[in-house]
């Protein structure tokens, strides 16, 4: 399937609400540079006139330009490598790619080779939900990834101790992906599969990660928690600071608890207790 890249050059304080609003509009991958942004959205889902609208509104806020081309999927991993740069989480966590050298003194290193998937740890919040991974007790827990993009928190779980760990994703690429970065970590114990919440059996866990976004956690919560065991623990991010307290009310409805919660650049990442 190919996609649409849109290369929007804006400033820099519009890149985060961009992100956020064309991931509302079927965007699902992002590259920050340093004169705004490259977003991806497979050609099926591409919806011109939402996007010309969007860009329309904020051309009205801030200087943006922006243009649109069709890219082939082997076109992605070239662009990627051009702009991909080694991240260190707390001190304690590398994220690299295969072609990055490794270094020393970290606690444990991952090795990612995104397609057109989202997860790399560049993003505020796949780096804060592996920083609050690190917080909790993993060993010898299952875990569910929803929305696993490239398999990221999946993989850091196995590597914190846990044993029993299935992701899925709705995209095609993102399922592909995971399964090759699992390789390249050497996980054992990781699981994989296409579809959505409401395709996976129903079977309880110790941990859930989400990293999605605002409106699919307010709908889907309450279908997590059928998976969630009492007791369990429940990280949920792609949000805003601002989203927190309808985040924390729709949570509450289902018995989940809020435990911490951290933020940066005005996104937030936030542990529930069931």
């Amino acid at each position: 399937m190919n996609y649409f890249e849109a290369n929007i050059e804006a400033n820099a304080e519009f890149s985060e609400i961009l992100i956020a609003e064309l991931a509302e509009i079927g965007f699902d991958s992002f590259l920050e540079n340093e004169n705004g942004l490259q977003a991806y959205v497979t050609e099926d889902l591409f919806d011109d006139i939402a996007f010309k609208q969007l860009m329309e509104h904020y051309a009205s806020k801030t200087s943006l330009f922006y243009s649109l081309k069709k890219i082939a999927k082997q076109n992605w991993n070239a662009e990627w490598e051009n702009s991909f740069e080694p991240i260190e989480v707390k001190n304690k966590i590398l994220v690299r790619a295969s072609f990055h050298k490794s270094k020393e003194g970290f606690l444990h290193e991952i090795i990612i080779t995104p397609k057109m998937s989202f997860g790399t740890g560049h993003h505020e919040t796949t780096a804060q939900m592996m920083e609050l991974q690190l917080e909790i007790d993993h060993q010898n827990k299952s875990i569910l990834d929803v929305g696993t993009g490239t398999g990221i928190l999946a993989i850091l779980a196995e590597k914190l101790g846990a044993t029993d760990v299935k992701a899925f994703d709705i995209d095609e690429w993102s399922v592909e992906n995971t399964i090759e970065n699992i390789a390249l970590n050497e996980c054992k114990n990781i699981h994989v599969s296409k579809g959505t919440i409401q395709d996976e059996p129903l079977k309880k866990y110790d941990i859930i990660v989400a990293n999605i976004n605002r409106n699919i956690l307010l709908d889907e919560i309450s279908l997590y928690n059928n998976y969630l065991k009492k007791g369990g623990t429940m990280l949920l991010s792609g949000f805003y600071e601002k989203d927190i307290a309808e985040i924390e009310v729709r949570c509450n409805e289902n018995d989940l608890k809020k435990v911490r919660h951290i933020s940066k650049k005005d996104w937030a990442a936030i542990v529930f207790c069931k």
